[in-house]
């Protein structure tokens, strides 16, 4: 998608949820990219280095009224539906979750892929956790102050995330941000209709062939994988890839649900 707009490619690791990590795991995912000639055209951006930036912007929010602090756990907020509508207990700030005040509102935005979307974020999903009464920062603020802070002019990730992204466009509106353009691409998932992920344990790519992974993955994206020959390097392959992309061909493939992480991802 970047290149074959003559865009740049970038990877960010976003590690902000360390008891969820597993040591050295992001080495590896980037090990296993340049494998296949993936390399991005700017360094790796860490969220972990970025907490000055989130606090920030947490600090913005807060004094603009637009966050608060909140004391509601999921057990609390069960007579709501799970919505955070309103505090039920009084919050202390030394050990609160601080929450973006929703709008009772509808966002809207087209995505690349899937067409229209919309959703009422006050019915839908409720103020959103920016940061955990443990202290990390979710991931949907993350995510969108890096991104300005990137000049993200296209994302384009997991359809798992596609109702993540009203949420984003909100809190991007809260802050003054620029909206990017959005494309959820359709995940590879088991049978059962599971994403494929570690959580699942599922299978790490067969290094002895990287040409048979990536017929498979260009062949997932709508692609015509008759185009790569076995007998290139890497890099030759991803130009022929790039010559046949049609952004058109992008499947529309059936939405798993969200993996259930503390911050909502």
């Amino acid at each position: 998608m970047a290149k074959s707009q003559h865009g740049q490619w970038l990877i960010r690791i976003e590690d902000i949820d360390p008891p969820r990590e597993i040591t050295g795991m992001a080495e590896m995912q980037l090990k296993t990219l340049a494998d296949f000639g993936l390399v991005p055209d700017e360094p790796v951006l860490y969220q972990s280095e970025r907490a000055a930036f989130y606090d920030a912007a947490l600090t913005k929010l807060l004094r603009e009224d637009k966050a608060f602090y909140c004391s509601c756990s999921r057990k609390q907020l069960a007579d709501q539906g799970g919505i955070h509508r309103r505090c039920v207990t009084a919050a202390d700030p030394a050990r609160a979750a601080i929450r973006l005040r929703v709008a009772d509102r509808t966002i809207a935005f087209t995505d690349g892929v899937y067409g229209s979307q919309s959703q009422n974020l006050a019915a839908e999903t409720g103020d959103v956790v920016l940061r955990r009464a443990d202290g990390f920062y979710a991931y949907q603020l993350a995510v969108v102050v890096d991104d300005a802070a990137q000049n993200i002019t296209q994302v384009v990730r997991g359809a798992d995330l596609l109702a993540s992204t009203p949420r984003q466009i909100f809190l991007q509106q809260q802050l003054g941000l620029p909206t990017p353009a959005y494309c959820h691409i359709g995940l590879v998932c088991a049978p059962d209709g599971r994403k494929l992920s570690k959580s699942q344990w599922a299978a790490d790519l067969d290094a002895e062939d990287r040409f048979n992974a990536l017929c498979l993955a260009y062949g997932h994206l709508g692609q015509d994988a008759r185009i790569l020959q076995r007998n290139l390097a890497p890099e030759a392959n991803l130009a022929r890839a790039l010559g046949g992309f049609d952004a058109s061909l992008l499947p529309a493939l059936t939405v798993p649900e969200p993996d259930g992480s503390p911050d909502g991802h």
